[in-house]
């Protein structure tokens, strides 16, 4: 009997051990799980406002920056549109995504992303688009037409072919159309739009007569001017819209918010520095980064939701 219960004590030990190792492994996977999302490579993505061969190459040089600073390898690569980046995020294949007003409402709302940190960029000042020299975390929408065309009012814009980025663009869709509508003119009925990729495709349009008037941002002949030193003169804006929030740097919504914090401290020290200002600067013409809140982008669904979208 004695060697029984020796036994059967002995059998009740390992099975209490066994329960208490399985509860042990649940609950460390929990709580990692809670923890969130930790990479060991990140993958960064942009979308296009210029050529988007052109845009990849700017961008690619931050690789090794944010790689050294984070201590993991890091993948660059150009999104085809904002969709298109905010599909990848959705399915987890995009941890970071540079992704405008608009883009990241949308993201948001899917529960894809989060808003991580605002852009920052120097104030333009008309005529001339020149910097003020003030750092602002809001931009506007402009509408451009050539030197010497008969559109001088928003009213003369129908029946007009206007060159505009993708329907979920903030500057080069969204705020023109709804603000116009606000004042009587609907251009998604009254005019021939015309999507092109690249803000600077939008000037090059009205430049070269391929239309007749542009939605871009306020001031996107910036970025033809080194291939264009005199397009100031030739392309002039004749509206700008209401203040827009800045783009964002966001990321997937599963992220740890450990690595959140380690991520922002990252882009807030390379813009700091001489060679990833430049590649900011050049990309997206931004200056630096703030951390930035959810509500800062209210606005941009109250316009999407003016013109039918609902982000």
């Amino acid at each position: 009997m004695k060697s029984l219960k020796k036994v059967l004590v002995g059998l009740l030990t390992v099975m209490v051990a066994v329960l208490v190792a399985a509860c042990s492994n649940g609950s460390s996977s929990k709580t990692t799980s809670k923890s969130g999302y930790t990479p060991k490579s990140l993958t960064v993505q942009f979308v296009p406002s210029s050529q988007a061969n052109t845009l990849e190459a700017k961008a690619k040089p931050l690789e090794k920056l944010l790689s050294k600073e984070l201590g993991i390898p890091v993948k660059v690569s150009v999104s085809t549109d904002y969709n298109s980046m905010v599909e990848a995020m959705s399915s987890k294949k995009i941890d970071v995504g540079f992704l405008p007003p608009d883009g990241y409402v949308m993201a948001h709302k899917r529960g894809a992303a989060d808003v991580l940190l605002q852009a920052q960029r120097f104030g333009v000042k008309q005529p001339g688009g020149k910097s003020t020299g003030k750092l602002v975390d809001s931009y506007s929408a402009q509408i451009l037409v050539k030197k010497g065309s008969d559109i001088k009012t928003i009213k003369d814009l129908k029946g007009k072919k206007i060159a505009v980025q993708d329907v979920s663009s903030t500057s080069g869709y969204i705020f023109p159309i709804a603000e116009l509508k606000e004042k009587g003119v609907d251009l998604e009925k009254d005019a021939t739009l015309t999507t092109v990729k690249g803000h600077d495709q939008g000037v090059m349009a009205v430049l070269n007569g391929d239309a007749d008037a542009a939605f871009t941002f306020e001031d996107a002949r910036n970025i033809v001017k080194g291939d264009v030193p005199d397009i100031m003169t030739k392309v002039l804006p004749m509206y700008k819209t209401k203040p827009i929030p800045n783009d964002t740097i966001s990321v997937r919504s599963d992220m740890s918010k450990k690595f959140r914090t380690k991520l922002q401290n990252a882009f807030i020290k390379i813009a700091k520095t001489k060679s990833g200002h430049k590649i900011v600067s050049e990309i997206y013409s931004h200056e630096g980064y703030v951390k930035s809140k959810d509500s800062n982008f209210d606005i941009v669904r109250e316009y999407s939701k003016e013109i039918g979208q609902e982000k």
